[in-house]
């Protein structure tokens, strides 16, 4: 598992791929929090926190984690290569955790300047450290763990096709889904008060985690998503 990690990490870093990501990643950010006029802008705001990047940040993931994983499988297939790596002396779960890590490890090495921000608005608060360092670290907690479920469902629709393009549309749709879409229909009251299901998507659960609140429930949410995913991706391997 771990050579395949290095290998994922290793053609990331090769070509252009891995060094995009991340300055798209922060390009994008940098722009709304810090140029361009609006809700997002964080001196526009008045208040030193950081929370504007935290509500931006999924949002702009949806787009840049299946970036990264649609040619995990995807090239492999279109390749030819699949067959070769199936016969390698690793688990079918193996190969699907060395892919999932590598991409995982991608984004979170995209989050570290990030930390750029905190330290400015830090210095910038008046009083200077003026800043809810607990909410903060909730916030990257909770970022931390939607990538995880991001990346899962990305290697996931990865495995399903060998047209990277196809698979960069159907993680994007999954990920929407699972962050946005549960708790748009929950303002329909579809199914009553009786069972809330905005619950079963991402964004009260990433919410819940922002406010510096560690919650069980939203840690078993996050981790049960990623291992449903990971399961489906390696049942796709299986009937290879």
């Amino acid at each position: 598992m771990l050579a395949i990690l290095r290998k994922e990490i290793n053609t990331f870093f090769a070509s252009p791929i891995g060094y995009l990501v991340i300055a798209v990643f922060l390009l994008l950010n940098g722009l709304f929090l810090w140029i361009f006029n609006g809700e997002f802008n964080i001196l526009d705001n008045g208040y030193a926190d950081v929370s504007a990047f935290f509500l931006l940040a999924p949002w702009i993931l949806i787009f840049l984690v299946p970036a990264v994983t649609m040619r995990s499988f995807s090239d492999e297939k279109k390749q030819g290569t699949i067959e070769l790596l199936l016969t390698k002396p690793v688990s079918h779960l193996q190969i699907v955790l060395g892919k999932y890590f590598g991409a995982f490890l991608l984004i979170i090495i995209a989050l570290i300047p990030t930390l750029l921000y905190v330290f400015t608005v830090y210095k910038l608060g008046n009083p200077e450290g003026n800043l809810d360092i607990g909410s903060t670290l909730g916030s990257y907690f909770g970022l931390l763990f939607l990538v995880a479920s991001y990346t899962a469902i990305g290697i996931f629709a990865s495995s399903l096709t060998d047209n990277q393009i196809v698979a960069f549309i159907v993680a994007i749709f999954i990920c929407f889904v699972f962050y946005f879409g549960f708790d748009g229909l929950a303002g329909y009251n579809i199914f009553g008060n009786n069972f809330d299901i905005g619950a079963l998507g991402m964004s009260s659960h990433y919410k819940s985690m922002s406010r510096g609140v560690i919650d069980t429930r939203d840690l078993i949410y996050f981790l049960s998503v990623a291992s449903i995913f990971i399961v489906l991706t390696k049942l796709n391997l299986t009937r290879q």
